[in-house]
């Protein structure tokens, strides 16, 4: 046990990552105790509105959709420490600016719309930054490591966050939320003020004053001449379009189908959360650059699971389901964003992670739309159920294209039960 808690763990023994992570976590749980808050506001001033929360997420995501291509420019040019500085600054200013105004009675749902979009574009720049600069306090040898403890302190905050929201929430409101998150990224900004610049890893990074400026579209075409990255890009898009809206769907279903408050909302992101750190932690286990395979494989068991989800008959066994869903949710998100981050040179890795940063949080306005009018119209439970199915098909496809670019086929023998792949002039018998 000693030894897989210090294999789990390796990443913590680097000083300036000790740092990182810590207040990282810390502003997480605000960031969490917001964003629970923030939901029940919307739903409560129009009504349980489903289009209004729904165009919210989409307010708020839709920056990243337009602007991170530039944030990972930013990122491949200027020192990441600086920008993750200023982005955490300016989230504190407002997340404190909007818990003001909701304690002294002047919010109303154009401000929430207002807010949510100055938080996405401040996402748009710090999310790939974020993302690239995790490789220069690790290095190479336990970026796979750090990159998983990473998700490990996004969900550990996903699961306290919530839960701690819920009782705020119902005691104190929604106001000392909102200012409770502004003072958590205080942690953040303590934490990338300390370090020690010199003890970054930055062997092959451009500055400033090296030769020409990065160009966006380096970065685009070096995706579309590397397969290995292309794949898991874009089989992240179609999930983190459709599959990835629990924020919206988790809501409306402990609200309009479960009829329950906060607290039980907070239940089943916490349910998730739960099941989301056990991925993180599995995955930090992986010292290489994980497979296709694994992430294929990772894709269609979350899209089963979201599908099970989708038609669980009571609040107990939509809870119970929802752990394991996290926990594939997760592994495969790690997957895919560790394939990516390791199979990319270090001058280029703020441009390819902007990429992967717009398809995977990108995508949500598009998404959020989309499942708001599903939920509208049929009701919250096929908004889930549906990304399930999208996330199957799509690891299918994937497969299948794998395959093809490989020159493999597939035999299926139903009697007795097995399958073989091989290449196409392989003859199988049955």
């Amino acid at each position: 046990m000693q030894a897989r808690l210090t294999t789990t763990f390796r990443s913590l023994s680097v000083r300036n990552y000790r740092l990182f992570s810590t207040g990282q976590l810390i502003s997480l749980i605000g960031f969490w105790m917001q964003a629970i808050g923030q939901d029940w506001l919307v739903l409560e001033l129009t009504n349980n509105s489903a289009t209004a929360l729904g165009t919210v997420t989409a307010l708020q995501f839709a920056p990243i959709l337009l602007f991170s291509l530039y944030g990972g420019k930013l990122a491949d040019r200027y020192d990441k420490r600086v920008l993750l500085l200023i982005a955490n600054a300016i989230w504190t200013l407002l997340a404190i600016s909007m818990g003001v105004l909701i304690l002294t009675g002047g919010i109303a749902i154009g401000a929430i719309y207002v807010f949510a979009f100055l938080l996405g574009l401040v996402s748009s720049v710090e999310t790939p930054v974020r993302q690239a600069f995790v490789s220069e306090l690790v290095g190479p040898s336990l970026l796979s490591n750090a990159i998983s403890l990473n998700a490990a302190a996004f969900n550990t905050a996903r699961i306290v966050g919530p839960a701690v929201a819920g009782v705020a929430v119902a005691v104190l409101g929604v106001g000392p939320v909102f200012l409770i998150n502004g003072l958590s990224y205080v942690g953040a900004l303590c934490g990338l003020w300390l370090m020690r610049p010199a003890d970054l890893f930055r062997e092959g990074l451009l500055t400033a004053k090296d030769g020409p400026k990065p160009r966006i579209s380096e970065g685009l075409r070096y995706v579309v001449r590397r397969p290995d990255l292309a794949l898991p890009i874009s089989l992240v898009f179609v999930i983190g379009l459709l599959a990835f809206n629990f924020q919206l769907t988790l809501a409306l279903i402990a609200k309009t189908v479960f009829h329950t408050g906060a607290a039980q909302f907070g239940l089943l992101t916490t349910a998730l959360a739960i099941g989301a750190l056990g991925g993180a932690l599995g995955s930090s286990q992986r010292r290489g650059r994980p497979t296709s395979a694994t992430v294929l494989g990772a894709a269609a068991i979350f899209g089963l699971l979201e599908i099970a989800v989708g038609f669980a008959p009571t609040f107990a066994v939509m809870v119970v389901l929802l752990v394991p869903t996290g926990f594939f949710m997760v592994f495969f998100a790690q997957a895919a964003n560790q394939r990516v981050q390791l199979g990319t040179d270090a001058a280029l890795r703020g441009r390819v992670m902007s990429l992967y940063v717009m398809v995977f949080l990108g995508t949500t306005p598009i998404g959020s739309l989309i499942v708001g009018w599903l939920s509208s119209t049929f009701g919250p439970r096929p908004s889930v159920w549906v990304g399930g199915l999208a996330a199957l098909l799509a690891a299918g496809a994937a497969f299948v294209y794998r395959c093809w670019r490989r020159d493999l086929r597939v035999h299926v023998h139903l009697h007795p039960m097995r399958m073989h792949i091989g290449a196409a002039r392989t003859i199988c018998a049955s």
